[in-house]
């Protein structure tokens, strides 16, 4: 668990305005007793979650691919060739939806907007240097050519809902 206080704070108020904002049906599925609060959904995203990322083309049109994820810090966090069709879509429309499953037993839903942590021209986020220590961490040093090759955002989430079929069972594998 990377988050402060402050930030599962931040989460926690996020994630009760979003289902407080949704619609009665999506509040017919998830629940008090089918989501997990901040402190557990931070117990569960830990290392890699693949994510379900949609962009969009200059057209209007919805494109999806998948990307790896971490959630740090009450956010997520993901990277990709800076060549991809993503990244050329991010950079003039930096809106995204982001989905992670698990089967039935977990659904994350996500929608916001995001920022390059490491752009090639400019200054990095402020935090980069640690979150580069992470991946690398993660993946190994030499993975890639972490400053020309790929390109890292943050999704700053204007809107986020968990479902969990089964908080107990979900949440028991990931006691510390």
């Amino acid at each position: 668990m990377h988050e402060t206080p402050e930030e599962l704070g931040e989460l926690q108020a996020l994630l009760d305005a979003s289902l407080s904002r949704s619609t009665p049906h999506l509040r017919s599925i998830i629940s008090g007793e089918r989501t997990l609060t901040a402190e557990q959904l931070t117990r569960v995203l830990t290392g890699m979650c693949t994510l379900a990322l949609s962009t969009v083309t200059a057209k209007g049109e919805p494109r999806i691919s998948g990307v790896d994820g971490h959630f740090l810090h009450g956010k997520w966090h993901f990277g990709t060739a800076r060549g991809a069709a993503k990244a050329r879509h991010l950079a003039v429309r930096p809106a995204v939806s982001a989905a992670h499953l698990r089967g039935e037993d977990l659904g994350v839903f996500t929608h916001g907007t995001v920022e390059i942590l490491n752009p090639l021209d400019g200054e990095p986020a402020a935090d980069w240097p640690d979150l580069l220590a992470y991946f690398k961490g993660f993946y190994g040093d030499d993975a890639f050519d972490w400053d020309d090759e790929v390109v890292y955002y943050r999704l700053h989430p204007h809107w986020m809902t968990v479902y969990a079929a089964d908080v107990a069972k979900l949440t028991a594998a990931h006691r510390s």
